[in-house]
């Protein structure tokens, strides 16, 4: 490989070219080494694992629909029912596993104080699941 010409003219300017050759040596050296080593990096175990069928438990928890109408009769899934005895069915509800879910329905008349108590009752006993359920008004 001369780089260089015997012309004196044309002898003085630099060569602007880039060899190849060795870079394509670099190239092939690299792409043989891949091709060795690839094989060696998919290295696996196999395992005789057990098959198994089995379906998740989806244990729904149940609702218990509490009310509070205009004079501060509360009602346990549409049965009247006095505080004490309320407060007994939340505590029974509150060990259950999974606990139920409280809608609790108060109406538009309804003191604030029959609310508060009975939302006191449900935490007190351990269920933290309480939901209002409210209907819009008519237009």
């Amino acid at each position: 490989m001369a780089f260089a010409s015997f012309d004196k003219k044309g002898g003085s300017a630099p060569l602007a070219e880039i060899n190849m050759v060795p870079l394509i040596d670099v190239m092939l050296v690299l792409l043989v080494i891949f091709i060795v080593t690839a094989p060696l990096l998919t290295h696996a175990v196999k395992l005789d694992l057990p098959k198994v069928d089995s379906v998740a438990n989806d244990v729904k928890p149940n609702k218990i629909d509490f009310a509070i109408d205009a004079q501060g009769q509360r009602f346990w899934n549409g049965e009247p029912v006095s505080r004490q005895e309320a407060q007994a069915r939340f505590r029974a509800e509150g060990q259950r596993q999974p606990q139920p879910e409280v809608h609790l329905r108060a109406d538009h008349s309804t003191t604030y104080q029959r609310v508060a108590e009975t939302l006191a009752d449900a935490s007190k006993a351990g269920l933290a699941k309480v939901g209002f359920v409210s209907q819009p008004e008519a237009r």
